[in-house]
């Protein structure tokens, strides 16, 4: 059975339907609210006019008293009316403000009201002793319907400062549960690929490192494992990148092997020549001697043929412990045909300088920078290699030695012991907006078709391989000097 897997668009339709159904429950919410709002509203427009009524009745009470005019007896009995039609239409609203008692109160004096002016109306009615009446039941009609309409009113506004509560709670509320979301949804979202993205970063920095995200979700996974699958066939090719600018440094090279194996073949030759005329008159020890010497001279040659082999030959990366100065004047061998006769050579390193270091790769680094710096040179100048150990510090401000003006590129630090290299040439330099590019793949300050632009873009390679830094410091017609920066220890 296939292992589930989450998926990014699934947590964000999740998210996105979670925040919806709040939204339309709080819509729901909101819009009940409303209505009961509007209900308890129009109920209260029904106290007020129901309050109005009774004010109403005693105003034509008032009237009907000072003056005896019928029109002001009708127009109380019609608001008589209309204050019961009210209060019997909208009982329930009324039960849900007034006590039963009150409401049974309420009803019973309005209509003892109506018979009480009916009677005070008729020929025969005793106005005196009715009028007293009338004006006290017409007094408990008015405190009873201005007692509900405070109630009403009461309500209304406990009402509202309830909806003003649930309102700010509600966005409170959404407003929280969205920055819960949003971190839920960063956490497992935004993260992982935040994480890709710095991973990126290395990657274009041109450090081949395994990306590695803790996640579960099912893109994040599937482009990892394309990056990784991608970073690894580059990182493929940047070897066989590798190989090609080593092959095609071998054409000029041969210039120089040739030239180292021609004295140890003349040596053979001239050695071979006299023991061939001597042979019967030489005594033994002369022979030997001769025979010595071809011995030597062959095997410096192998020596040479040997060291191009291995240079020359694609294998593993492998460290060793390696004597710096053997591995330059080595180097220096491949070169010596391409040093003009006025350029002079110089090395300056301990005997006692070993560094830890693929030896084939390490020695393609200094011998890109070497190449680079005879052909800086056009007339005459100098080529200066120097090296010595570094020990770790505390603060970079404390640093001292003959390094201390470069500005580092690499995986350098400096709190552990390191051997600084520096190869130094007095050439044409480097302008120093180009500085920050020199280590960029296919930029050349060369002419078009005589550089490829890898060179120290491969140096650089080389160099972050074994752990180290590379800077370089140079000026326009004064020479350029780059530092290599290796850790002592393996």
């Amino acid at each position: 059975m296939l292992k589930y897997q989450p998926s990014i668009r699934q947590k964000i339709t999740l998210g996105y339907y979670i925040i919806l159904g709040i939204i339309v429950g709080l819509s729901i919410f909101s819009f009940i609210e409303l209505r009961f709002m509007e209900k308890k509203i129009m109920f209260g427009e029904v106290i007020s006019e129901f309050f109005d009524t009774t004010l109403e009745i005693r105003r034509f009470e008032k009237n009907y008293f000072l003056y005896e005019k019928n029109d002001d007896y009708y127009e109380n009995i019609r608001y008589v009316t209309k204050a019961q039609e009210l209060l019997e239409k909208n009982i329930k609203g009324f039960e849900t403000l007034a006590a039963p008692q009150q409401i049974t109160a309420l009803r019973t004096d309005l209509k003892k009201y109506k018979e009480l002016m009916e009677q005070y109306a008729s020929p025969h009615g005793q106005k005196g002793v009715l009028a007293g009446k009338i004006r006290k039941t017409g007094k408990d009609i008015i405190t009873d319907a201005e007692d509900i309409s405070k109630t009403e009113r009461r309500n209304l506004q406990i009402m509202l400062y309830n909806s003003q509560s649930v309102l700010v709670f509600s966005i409170v509320a959404l407003s929280l549960l969205g920055i819960a979301l949003g971190q839920a949804l960063s956490r497992m979202v935004v993260k992982p690929l935040k994480l890709l993205e710095n991973s990126m970063e290395i990657i274009a920095d041109g450090r081949f490192e395994r990306i590695q995200i803790n996640s579960k979700d099912r893109e994040i996974i599937s482009l990892t494992n394309a990056l990784n699958k991608m970073l690894k066939e580059l990182e493929l090719r940047q070897r066989h990148l590798i190989q090609s600018e080593k092959l095609a440094s071998l054409g000029t090279l041969l210039s120089g092997v040739a030239h180292e194996l021609n004295n140890p073949i003349s040596n053979i030759s001239t050695s071979t020549e006299i023991l061939r005329e001597d042979i019967e008159t030489a005594d033994n020890e002369y022979k030997k001697e001769l025979l010595s010497q071809i011995e030597g001279q062959t095997d410096r040659a192998r020596n040479i043929v040997r060291s191009l082999l291995e240079f020359s030959r694609d294998r593993e990366f492998k460290k060793e412990k390696i004597r710096l100065k053997t591995l330059f004047e080595e180097t220096m061998r491949f070169v010596k045909g391409q040093v003009p006769t006025k350029v002079e050579i110089g090395i300056d390193i301990p005997d006692d300088i070993v560094i830890f270091a693929d030896k084939q790769r390490i020695q393609q680094a200094f011998l890109n920078l070497i190449k680079n710096a005879l052909e800086s040179i056009s007339d005459e100048g100098g080529v200066f290699i120097k090296a010595q150990k570094h020990r770790a510090i505390d603060k970079v401000n404390d640093e001292t030695g003959i390094f201390n003006y470069m500005k580092y590129r690499g995986k350098c630090t400096l709190e552990e012991d390191t051997v600084d290299i520096e190869i130094k040439d007095t050439g044409a330099g480097i302008p120093h907006e180009l500085l920050p590019k020199v280590f960029d793949p296919f930029f050349t300050t060369k002419d078009v078709g005589k550089g490829s632009g890898l060179g120290l873009f491969i140096v650089h390679e080389i160099i972050e391989e074994h752990d180290g830094c590379i800077a370089v410091d140079s000026e326009a017609g004064k020479g350029t000097a780059f530092l290599i920066r290796l850790p002592i220890k393996e």
